[in-house]
């Protein structure tokens, strides 16, 4: 770890092979390998001090505070042995050897070793591997055993981070530890994360400093200018500097200290205080706490809460966060008849609808739910066809199975649809129990059979497919295969064609209602031809010259003329309300990414599920090239389709910050609506340097872009491209480790506390149970924030610039000596009493519509992405008005009460009482102001604002007391000044004036602008001011998707997977149910990119024909928004 604690992924320079003795911790020191501690804090007792003022310092006012500081104060202005001992996880040193047990995390990056008897460890010797690295699907070594060597590959690595599933225990040999793990070089480094308003602040104050600075020498040179001229005329009362060069530069400094108030700390308190109250309000808000699992929202952070009501795009992962990781088996086709719940159960709760009976199964899973009772009638009726569909689905997979106890079965699968369709199998009477390298035994309605595993023809994602050749009982062959519809009815037999035309409808059907699809087949294999094709198989196994492309000759050869059996429907269910809350989003104009390590084909899939992709779209690009010149190819194809006429260089424009120039890509206008799905080996080519503009300005011209098996450091790699080529607010949101990258990218991280562990929260700024609080977090919470932080800068600028100008006019009459325009005691009161709590009362209570109607117009949530509310423009209308109203403050008083007399026919126009009515008039002035900002009166904003104006009077009536002067003459000299002085009717009508005069301009022009060009708030209070109504409910409707697309293939697991279970690398023999596995929390990693197969219909029809379809609740917002408004 780097000092400050920053760095989190430190590289041993000039590393390029690791060698590990096993079990030798002195030769493994040798080498300074990293040790398994991990530091996440941000803070340590030594770097606390240094850090945290390095932080404070990056706003640029902090130092403007400290440098007044000095300015007033200055007096001119694992094993060991052999033996198996408890160890903690900092502990664990690279070469170790560990024992982890079932369901414990993975420690470290471990190379597996063999679980059968420990004492064949200590033969091992030597492992020689790559360096540390962040590529989570390769790694190369080789691991000396018995004077052999032998190659090692990912396969028998266990990643940090994993969990050990379905297996009692195993040892693994540290390789890599703590920082150097993969997780941890995938995790990126943390930053200090600051706000836009932060940012812009700081440009606004050296602004200010400059203003500040040009006004102290305005007023310097006007000082050496009469000290010069007419200084001579006050000697009788003023010892004069003869030197006018020096008074000036004290003159200088003196009204640096008087004009400070223009940037004061209590700013900087106060937008303190506003945060953390706005965080105390996601954390109280019952609306996001989920009951189901007790889990509040949080807010980890209370600095970026403004933040969130200016986001632009988010970047999401899909498993776990859009949704539940829940398949369910919802309908099939067997032999053209179609069997699931009805679209009238799509209504009912669940407790009227009428389940199906499986109590003749007794190991029937109680959780399963069906709705078609015909289908367990066919079962119990012995259809042939039936029993071979449920009989494929239980034989046809990878799942493993665990039975700890008679009749409980809990399977292990290694994505959740193959789960769901075994436990489909197992409920209608085809129970998988068990397997083992060589046999797959599962139990027909009651009855124990026990099928010869003889090959698996494994899944990839360019065959879409899967097969299994067994043999019964009874000694026959058969294949059956499971897959793709485009890919399947290629290879059946021309005697399928009516029911394949069938099915094809029914799969329309289920495609419709957004369910994924497989088609079923089967083949009876004649014993001698698979005797030799078994042999040739053997071969190219093992031929060391294209034996990917000998295999899969052979897997043709063998996969035709198959039989149609029928097709399965899955339900991938998505959390609860996340269609809704997308859609609302999309209301917002919030740009939704999803970023994922899943396949392309789930990832569309629960695209068009949830409705960021649509069937009635201009079209969905796929970009799954092989090389960097066909990636660039597509992109470019893609834009000039959707913008024919941009130019190359005209997009990028120039952005000035504090010197820099850093490169903006500009919004580019396209007519329609189009989508972007990329795969994870494109899009590393799209992310190079030399192409990333070309990926981004692609993407950005999309309404929803998808990117499908991405590695956790590219999630971050596509935030930062955003965030460095954008003008905009970016937000993650993600719920396991693999999602920490890139919500430590963005500039808001949200965790969600789902099924795979903590790690996300404890990285994020914000936390919820569900993906359906966003639009609350954002359109609510974070609207409101963004809007009360603006209204707060606004005000408080306007009363401190004026407040701090009524003492530079006031120069101009007093000689230019430093002398202030108030009393002292109303100085330091001014920031602490007089306006600090109702500005703070405006900043924690103000709203312009309730929590309702901000949800039922998103497009509330527009102006804070064009920071409307606050901008540099915003601030110098703050600055001008302030400019104004600080003119009238000073020049009506002195002209109200220039060579007058009080009732008693005294003089009335001494500087006490010049003074006091100045403070006067400001005070009531700012008040009137600040009621006119407020939209939403309550009655703690009532209780500050007639609670501060009648503190004023209190402490005004109280320092000016003949008591108070006796106590301290010197800081309580205008004595009796308020009750000479407030007792005169011209002075109240002063008051008046005054305040009038100030904020006329404000009202004329928000009454003008309101009627000419109202903002989107004038238009939405207006509409809710006429409707009389309370705020409407949050709706909970159903959404329906009437869409042609069917998926390709609906599974999610990798290639290599259906090797794994015949080798019998993690099976157990002397286990109950021979099932052991290794099942990582994350995504695997396997990939090879695939083009789209969508349009392809094997009976002659066009699959996604442009059907009239209904519109959506999003489109039918976008057709009237503008009539509405």
């Amino acid at each position: 770890m780097s000092f400050f604690g920053l760095d989190c992924t430190r590289k041993k320079e000039g590393e390029v092979e690791r060698k590990i003795r096993a079990n030798d911790r002195e030769y493994n020191l040798s080498f300074k390998y990293a040790t398994n501690s991990i530091k996440t804090s941000k803070y340590n007792p030594f770097t606390f001090l240094p850090l945290n003022l390095f932080e404070q310092f990056q706003r640029i006012a902090n130092a403007y505070f400290l440098f007044l500081l000095i300015l007033q104060v200055h007096p001119f202005f694992s094993l060991f042995h052999n033996r198996l001992i408890s160890e903690k996880w900092m502990n664990v040193q690279v070469g170790d050897i560990i024992k982890l047990e079932n369901n414990q995390f993975v420690t470290a990056d471990l190379l597996l070793l063999s679980s059968s008897e420990p004492l064949n460890l200590v033969y091992i010797e030597t492992v020689c591997c790559e360096p540390p690295n962040n590529r989570l699907d390769r790694f190369t070594g080789t691991l000396t055993f018995d004077s052999q060597k032998y190659s090692l590959d990912n396969e028998r690595v266990l990643l940090r981070g994993c969990t050990l599933r379905n297996t009692d225990w195993c040892f693994g040999l540290v390789l890599f530890a703590g920082p150097e793990t993969k997780l941890m070089q995938n995790c990126g480094k943390s930053t200090f994360k600051r706000t836009s308003i932060d940012r812009l602040m700081n440009v606004l104050v050296l602004f200010i400093f400059g203003l500040l600075a040009l006004m102290c020498i305005i007023l310097a040179v006007g000082n050496g200018i009469w000290e010069n001229h007419a200084g001579s005329k006050f000697k009788a009362f003023l010892p004069r500097e003869e030197n006018t060069v020096f008074s000036a530069f004290l003159t200088f400094w003196s009204y640096i200290i008087i004009l400070n108030t223009v940037v004061p700390i209590s700013l900087y308190v106060s937008m303190e205080v506003i945060r953390l109250g706005n965080s105390y309000y996601i954390n109280w808000d019952r609306t996001m706490y989920h009951a189901g699992s007790d889990t509040p929202a949080e807010a980890r952070t209370t600095t970026l809460n403004e933040e969130l009501g200016q986001i632009k795009y988010i970047f999401s992962d899909k498993t776990g966060t859009l949704t539940q990781n829940i398949m369910t088996f919802n309908k099939c086709s067997i032999n053209g008849k179609s069997f699931g719940q009805d679209q009238s159960h799509i209504h009912k709760s669940p407790l009227q609808r009428s389940n199906m009976d499986f109590s003749f199964n007794r190991l029937a899973d109680p959780k399963f739910l069906f709705y078609d009772h015909s289908l367990v009638e066919g079962v119990k009726l012995e259809l042939p066809d039936v029993h071979a569909f449920f009989r494929l689905l239980a034989l046809c997979h990878t799942v493993m199975a665990e039975e700890k106890r008679e009749g409980d079965l809990v399977y292990q699968a290694q994505s959740p649809d193959e789960g769901a369709l075994v436990t489909a199998a197992r409920n209608f009477g085809f129970v998988f129990r068990s397997r083992s390298p060589e046999t797959v035994t599962i139990e027909e309605m009651g009855i124990q059979r026990t099928y010869e595993l003889l090959a698996i023809l494994d899944f990839n994602n360019v065959r879409k497919r899967m097969s299994v050749i067994v043999r019964n009982p009874e000694g026959k062959l058969s294949l059956y295969c499971k897959g793709a519809d485009t890919i399947i009815y290629e290879r059946l037999h021309p005697s399928c064609s009516e029911v394949m035309k069938v099915t094809t409808e029914h799969l329309n059907e289920f495609a419709g209602e957004g369910l994924r699809t497989l088609v079923l087949a089967y083949k009876d294999l004649d014993e001698e031809y698979f005797s030799e094709w078994k042999q040739r198989h053997h071969e190219s196994s093992v031929a060391l010259e294209d034996r990917e492309e000998k295999l899969e000759k052979l897997y043709e050869e063998i996969e035709k003329d198959m039989m149609l059996i029928g097709a399965t429907a899955v339900e991938d269910k998505l959390q609860d309300g996340v269609t809704q809350t997308l859609e609302q989003l999309a209301k917002a104009e919030i740009k939704i990414w999803v970023l994922t390590g899943d396949k392309q084909e789930t990832a569309e899939n629960i695209g068009y599920s949830c409705n960021l992709l649509r069937e009635e779209m201009n079209e969905v690009f796929v970009v799954a090239a092989n090389s960097p010149e066909e990636v660039r190819q597509e992109l470019r194809d893609a834009r000039l389709k959707m913008c024919p006429d941009t130019e190359q260089d005209k997009f990028l424009i120039p952005e000035i910050i504090l010197g820099n120039t850093p490169k903006v890509v500009q919004d580019e206008n396209v007519n329609g609506e189009y989508g972007l799905v990329i795969n994870g080996h494109s899009l590393a080519f799209a992310l190079e340097s030399n192409m990333e503009l070309e990926f981004l300005r692609t993407a950005c011209i999309c309404k929803t872009v998808i990117c499908c098996r991405v590695t956790p450091l590219q999630k971050a790699q596509v935030v930062e491209l955003v965030k460095k080529y954008k003008k905009a607010v970016t937000l993650a949101i993600g719920d396991g480790a693999n999602d920490v990258s890139m919500i430590k990218a963005a500039h808001i991280g949200v965790g969600i506390s789902g099924q795979e562990g903590m790690q996300a929260v404890l990285s994020s700024d914000f936390s919820f149970a569900q993906f359906r609080f966003l639009q609350r977090l954002l359109l609510v919470h974070g609207r409101w924030s963004y809007l009360r932080m603006c209204k707060f800068l606004r005000y408080f600028f306007y009363k401190n610039f004026t407040f701090t100008f009524v003492h530079f006019w006031y120069a101009f009459f007093c000689g230019f000596s430093a002398q202030t325009v108030y009393d002292e005691g109303y100085i330091t009161l001014y920031n602490l009493v007089y306006t600090a709590l109702p500005v703070l009362g405006m900043s924690l209570f103000d709203q312009d519509v309730n929590a309702g109607w901000s949800l039922e117009y998103p497009q509330l949530y527009v102006p804070g992405q064009l920071s409307q509310y606050f901008s540099k423009r915003a601030f110098m209308m703050c600055a001008l008005h302030s400019w104004y109203s600080s003119l009238v403050l000073f020049f009506v008083p002195y002209a109200a009460t220039y060579d007058t007399a009080r009732d008693n026919g005294k003089d009335g126009t001494d500087y006490q009482s010049f003074a006091l009515i100045t403070e006067t008039c400001l005070t009531v002035t700012v008040c009137v102001q600040l009621g006119l900002d407020l939209s939403y009166w309550t009655v703690v904003n009532h209780l500050f604002v007639w609670g501060s104006l009648g503190m004023f009077f209190i402490l005004t009536f109280t320092m000016y007391t003949d008591g108070l002067y006796r106590l301290r003459p010197s800081s309580f000299a205008f004595i009796g000044t308020a009750r000479n002085c407030l007792n005169q009717p011209n002075v109240w009508l002063t008051v008046a004036l005054t305040a009038i005069l100030c904020v006329l301009p404000v009202v004329v022009y928000r009454f003008l602008s309101s009627q000419i060009s109202p903002t989107i708030n004038e238009k939405v209070r207006y509409k809710v001011c006429q409707m009389k109504e309370p705020a409407p409910r949050p709706r909970r409707t159903r959404l329906t998707r009437r869409s042609t697309r069917r998926s390709g293939y609906a599974f999610s697991h990798a290639h290599g997977y259906g090797d794994l279970m015949t080798s019998g690398r993690f099976l157990r023999r002397n286990a109950l149910t021979c099932s052991t596995g290794l099942i990582p929390t994350g995504r695997s990693p396997g990939f090879k990119p695939t083009g789209r197969s969508a349009g392809y219909s094997p009976v002659g029809r066009e699959q996604n024909p442009k059907q009239k379809v209904e519109p959506t609740s999003l489109q039918m917002f976008r057709a009237v928004k503008d009539s509405f408004f």
